[in-house]
Formats: C-alpha cells, structure tokens, sequence
C-alpha cells in the first residue's frame, strides 16, 4: 500500500441515460422478396397515409420531442434529405408536415451515456475571464459508452480554485453532436503515407493521387476518382480501390457545434469509417507552441469493430475539432500522449507499441511518428500484465511526471508513476515501486471491476488533481501533493 496521501474527493460522475442524441435511422438496404429495400418499402408506407392525419400524427412527435431536442424541426428537415431519393422528384410538391414525419420515421434517440462514463482527462480551459483571483477554469473529457458498447467524447466544466476545491458547472439542458464536414484540404504526401500503411498503395491509387494538386478537396478527389471508374481497370478492382481511398478521406474530418451550446451539451459521436464502433479514451493535452501560443490536442483510438487506428483531434476552442489520421510506424497502437511542448525543438508522444511496454516517440510533424523507442517496462507484480499512460507527461521542476497504469493478477487496474528526465525524456529517473491509486472496495465494481484508469491529469499550485475512472463505470477525483509523490520515487540510476 502506498504511503502517498490521496484525498478522494466527494465528486462522483455517473452515466445519466437522459442524455441522448437524435441521430439518423436508416433502415437497411437489403433487398426484399419483392426487390425493394426496407427503406423504400418504409417510405412507401409513410407516403400512404392519408393527408388528413398527417399534421395530428407529427404535431404528437413534436410534443413528445421538441424539448429534448434544439432546432428540433430543423433536424427533421435535415432527415428527410437523407431519404428523400426514396420519394422521388414528388419529394418537391409533400407538405411541410409530411417531409416532418418523414424525417421522424428516420430519426432515433441514442443515449450517449446508456451503459457508462468514464476515462476522464483534465486540461486548463481556453477561457479564463470572469473568474476570482486564484480559481482556474477546467475542461474534463469523458468517455461515453451507449447500445452497442459505442463510445464517443463528452466534457464537462469546473472551476478549481488555490486550495485544489474543484466546483463543477450545470449540466446544459441538451446533448448535441456536430455538424462534419470535410476538411478545407487534403495533403497528398499525408494521404499518400497513410494508403500505404494502409497496404492500399498501388497503381490504382497512384493513378487517382497523380491528378490531384499537392494540397485537393474532397470535390477534386471524387472528381479523379469518376476518373478512375470511366474507362478503367474492371469494376471490382476498381471500386475496392475507391472504396479505401473514400475510407482514408472521410477519417479526417472536422467537426463543429453551434456557438450557443456550453460545452457539456457538446459530443463527439463517431462519424468516420474506422470509428464506427468508438471513439475510445481521448488524452487531451494543453499544448504550449515556441511562439507561446496555445493549441489543444488529442489523441484516441478509433475502432470499427475489427481494428484500431490512433487519431488526432485538434481544437482551439472546444468548438470547432479538426480530426486526422496519425501516420508512421510509431502510431499502430492505443494509448499514445503527447508531451505539452515541443522538447528539443521536436514533437515527443509517449506509445505503448506492443501493447506491453512504454515506448517514446519523436517527430518533427505532429501527424507522423515513425521512429520509436523502448521507455519502461513492467517491474512490480501490480503490473506485469501490461503498463501504459494515463496520459501526456506532467512536467516539474524534477522531470516529466507520467501517471502510468498496471495491470497485475485477476486483471486489476492500479496506477503508478515514473518520472523521466526534462531534457532527454527517454531516460526514467525515476518510479514508484507501489501503486499510486487502487480500487478501494466501493470502486472496484461497475462494467469491468477492479479497474481505476485515467486518461489525464493536471498540476495546480502544489497538487495532483487526478480524476479517474472507476471499473469503467463512473468518475471520480483525487488530489495528491506532487512532492509526496516525487519524495517517494526510488531513484533510477542513469
């Protein structure tokens, strides 16, 4: 047991299933005995019912829905576009009511947090006015799990003050996912990289990429890629060859919410390809660049149901995300974080590329890691299984502070750290030779037990503000005072 004083706080966030998204419904699109898809025949449907009762039919929609949904009509609106082929050009000439309940037949409620919340991150918040002297606005990310273990990025708002009192804010009456969009461009070099680690270079690509400015849009992608199919190798091959290339550009994207949303009305729900099935345990960083600006980034594990791709988000003001690929051999695997400057005049990400071990990351582009080396590895029967990072490294006057997570018998979860030197982080310094933090007996039960885990934490003044997850099912918060946790190290020889 560690002789580390933590201080749990009373602060307990817990999956609320009230909160939910209203997303697209679309039937599927196999075809029935009688050569029509389900969604046809469901519009078929829809489209028999008389006039008459269509204005009382959407009027109830609208009263059971409205107030769970902002701009609620307007999203109806925007669902009905989705289906609207399966109406044809007398989509023009239905009632307002109707294209309404039409957008309704094709619209569910999803609820974002329906099965837990948990892996937090900490970070300063962009915005610091308004507040008293010595309090500090923060921004916690969260993982949200719903129906089918679906995992998407929620946040949350606080304020902490000098003596480490974390206040969190309301929550907004709404949840609300973004509006995607392409990015502005593409960067051929990038999208070239990335086919490749993709096994999808080839001739084919090359061809389509060949006809491409150095830095294209989405329209001029698909205009080479009509390019391809007219006049090209066979249909098979050259649809497959579209397909992955479609795949790659639609995973970098970017996502935007609307200015009068608060922030915890905002989530990132999954939108690319290779994260159909999650968007798992985002590591928010507060990066400070050489000129002293300030941009926030993130790194999580997009997953489709079969693989996993590390990706990056990119914010300034937790409005507006910009999300890309991450490229390299250095970026095959969960659980990279990204130091909060640059060191040396480089990038540096710490990785876990064989999912055992801590490896370190070096580049001079924050989307491309190809060089990795061995950091830490396994050393106390807590963590044998497996070590990793519960999120970018914590610089002190000592080293970089990095909050680790082991995995010991019975697939227990406790959290350690290491501390590594300021100007060369691949040399440890130090590590705790006993767990940090443990599930205690009020925490060891929820989706999966025995498991506390993080994905970020913050210093503020003297203290660690550590907030965690608990058995992935809730959320909870500790503080430490960092030079207990120093004093505590066993010095590592160098």
């Amino acid at each position: 047991m560690s002789t580390i004083n933590v201080r749990r706080t009373a602060h307990i966030l817990r999956a609320n299933s009230r909160r939910v998204i209203a997303k697209p419904y679309l039937p599927g699109e196999e075809i029935t005995p009688g050569g029509d898809t389900r969604s046809s025949l469901l519009m078929q449907r829809i489209l028999a019912i008389p006039e008459e009762e269509v204005p009382a039919l959407i009027e109830s929609v609208l009263a059971s829905f409205s107030a769970r949904h902002p701009h609620f009509e307007a999203m109806l609106e925007k669902h009905f576009d989705l289906v609207a082929h399966h109406v044809g050009q007398e989509a023009t000439y239905l009632s307002r009511e109707r294209r309404l309940l039409i957008g309704a037949f094709y619209t569910h409620e999803y609820s974002v947090e329906g099965a837990a919340l948990f892996n937090p991150s900490i970070v300063l918040s962009p915005d610091q006015t308004g507040l008293a002297d010595g309090v500090r606005r923060v921004i916690l990310s969260l993982r949200a799990v719903g129906e089918g273990h679906i995992s998407s990025i929620e946040f949350r708002t606080a304020t902490l003050d000098s003596n480490s009192a974390l206040v969190f804010d309301a929550l907004g009456n709404f949840v609300v996912s973004g509006n995607r969009t392409p990015p502005a461009t593409y960067n051929k070099a990038t999208f070239t990289t990335k086919l490749s680690e993709l096994n999808a270079e080839n001739a084919l690509s090359r061809s389509v990429l060949k006809r491409l400015p150095d830095h294209f849009t989405s329209e001029e992608l698909e205009f080479s890629l009509a390019a391809l199919a007219h006049g090209g190798p066979p249909d098979a091959i050259s649809f497959e060859s579209a397909k992955i290339i479609r795949l790659l550009a639609a995973s970098n994207y970017v996502t935007t919410f609307p200015e009068s949303t608060t922030l915890s009305e905002r989530v990132i729900f999954p939108a690319a390809p290779v994260e159909t099935r999650g968007m798992e345990d985002a590591r928010f960083v507060r990066f400070v660049r050489e000129d002293g600006g300030i941009t926030y980034y993130a790194t999580y594990t997009a997953y489709d149901g079969f693989q996993i791709l590390p990706q990056l988000i990119e914010t300034n003001d937790f409005r507006s995300f910009s999300i890309s690929t991450l490229n390299g051999a250095a970026a095959q695997n969960k659980g990279m974080a990204l130091f909060p400057r640059k060191i040396g005049g480089k990038f540096v990400m710490l990785s876990r590329k064989d999912r055992e071990n801590l490896h370190l990351t070096v580049s001079e582009d924050v989307r491309f890691w190809k060089d990795v080396v061995h950091l830490d590895q396994p050393h106390a029967p807590w963590e044998l299984v497996q070590i990793g990072n519960c999120g970018s490294p914590l610089e002190t006057a000592e080293g970089w502070l990095v909050i680790t997570h082991g995995v010991g018998p019975m697939r227990r979860y406790v959290l350690g750290a290491i501390l590594l030197d300021l100007d060369d982080p691949s040399r440890v310094i130090g590590r705790l030779t006993e767990p940090l933090l443990e599930p205690n007996e009020s925490e060891r039960d929820g989706y999966v037990p025995n498991v506390v885990y993080s994905c970020g934490a913050i210093i503020n003044g003297s203290d660690l503000i550590l907030p965690y997850g608990l058995s992935d099912g809730a959320v909870g918060v500790c503080v430490l005072a960092v030079s207990e946790i120093l004093a505590s190290m066993k010095r590592v020889a160098v």
